[in-house]
C-alpha cells in the first residue's frame, strides 16, 4: 500500500494575484485523490485541514504512521476529528473494532482518540470511494454514520439563474456534536450549473471543495481570490480545491455535477458568511 502526501502552504492573496495558472493549480488544487489500493492525503496550512482520498481495491487499507507523522502525533487522531463522505461503491470502516457500513452518499464521523482505522470495498469491482476530512480537535464526541436521509436538506436556488441544487448538510451541529469540522454535499439540478451564487466570503474559516460526477469530457470553472481580483482553476471529476478565508468559491459547470465541501475555523454557524453583491465581482 502507498500513501502520498503533498502540503499546500499557507497563501497571501497578493501573492495568489501574481501567480500563473500553473501556480494556482499547484497551491490551490489537489489534483488526484482516488487512487485503487492507495492513500492519497493533502496537508493544508488552513485551519491544519487534512484532505484525503482513500479507494480500497481487493485489500483493505489501514491508516498507517505516515499521516500521523505530517500532524506530529502517534496516532492520527489522538487530537483530531475525521469526518468522510463515500462517492463510490459500498463499503465499510473499522474502528478501533467497531464495524460501520458506509453505503453511496453516507458519511461517517470519527471521533479524537481512535487509533486504529481501516477501509474495505464491498466489492473491488465497484470499490468505495472516501472522501475524508480530519481537524483538528479538543474533545472526543461519538463516532456515528451519517445517511443521505439523516443530513439537512435545503432546497437552494432557481432554474432561471441555472443554480437549481440540493445541499445536504452531513456533520453539522443540528445533526451531532464535533469540535469544528462541518461537511456535506450539494448536488445540482439537471440544467443548473451555477454553484454558491451569490460569492461570499467567512474570513472566520477556511472551506475545501471536491468536485464529482463531471464526465469525462465535461469541466467545472472554480472562481476564487478577492472579489475586487478573481482568478479561475479548471477543476475535471474528482479533484479538489482549497479555498483560503479571503477567497470567494463559486463556479460553474459545463453541465450539472455534485461537490463536497468541508470547513474548519473558529465557528461552526454555516450562515457565517459575508455575501458579495454580484456587480462588485471583478
Amino acid at each position: 500500500m502507498t500513501t502520498t502526501i503533498e502540503t499546500r502552504h499557507a497563501v497571501h492573496y497578493s501573492q495568489s494575484e501574481r501567480m500563473t495558472s500553473a501556480e494556482l493549480r499547484e497551491n490551490f488544487m489537489i489534483e488526484r485523490l482516488f487512487v485503487a489500493g492507495e492513500i492519497h492525503a493533502a496537508y493544508t496550512h488552513y485551519d491544519r485541514m487534512l484532505i484525503a482520498g482513500i479507494m480500497p481495491a481487493s485489500s483493505p487499507i489501514q491508516i498507517g504512521p505516515e499521516l500521523a507523522k505530517v500532524v506530529g502525533t502517534d496516532f492520527l487522531l489522538e487530537r483530531r476529528e475525521l469526518g468522510l463522505i463515500n462517492i463510490g461503491g459500498k463499503g465499510r470502516v473499522t474502528a478501533d473494532g467497531t464495524v460501520y457500513d458506509v453505503d453511496f452518499q453516507d458519511g461517517l464521523y470519527l471521533g479524537m482518540g481512535i487509533k486504529d482505522i481501516s477501509f474495505e470495498s464491498a466489492d473491488p469491482a465497484a470499490p468505495a470511494k472516501f472522501y475524508i476530512n480530519s481537524a483538528p480537535a479538543h474533545a472526543n464526541f461519538p463516532s456515528r454514520v451519517i445517511s443521505k436521509a439523516d443530513a439537512i436538506e435545503n432546497n437552494l436556488g432557481d432554474q432561471l439563474t441555472c443554480n437549481k441544487r440540493k445541499l445536504y448538510q452531513y456533520i453539522h451541529p443540528k445533526v451531532l456534536p464535533t469540535c469544528q469540522l462541518l461537511m456535506g454535499l450539494t448536488r445540482l439540478e439537471p440544467g443548473s450549473v451555477w454553484n454558491t451564487m451569490p460569492a461570499h466570503l467567512h474570513d472566520r474559516r477556511m472551506e475545501a471543495y471536491v468536485y464529482f460526477e463531471i464526465p469525462e469530457e465535461a469541466f467545472v470553472v472554480h472562481l476564487m481570490g478577492r472579489p475586487q481580483a478573481t482568478n479561475h482553476l479548471i477543476i475535471r471529476n474528482e479533484q479538489a480545491v482549497v479555498s483560503p478565508p479571503w477567497s470567494i468559491h463559486c463556479g460553474s459547470g459545463t453541465g450539472s455535477y455534485a461537490f463536497i465541501w468541508s470547513m474548519a475555523g473558529d465557528n461552526q454557524s454555516f450562515t457565517d458568511m459575508d455575501f458579495v453583491p454580484m456587480k462588485e465581482l471583478k
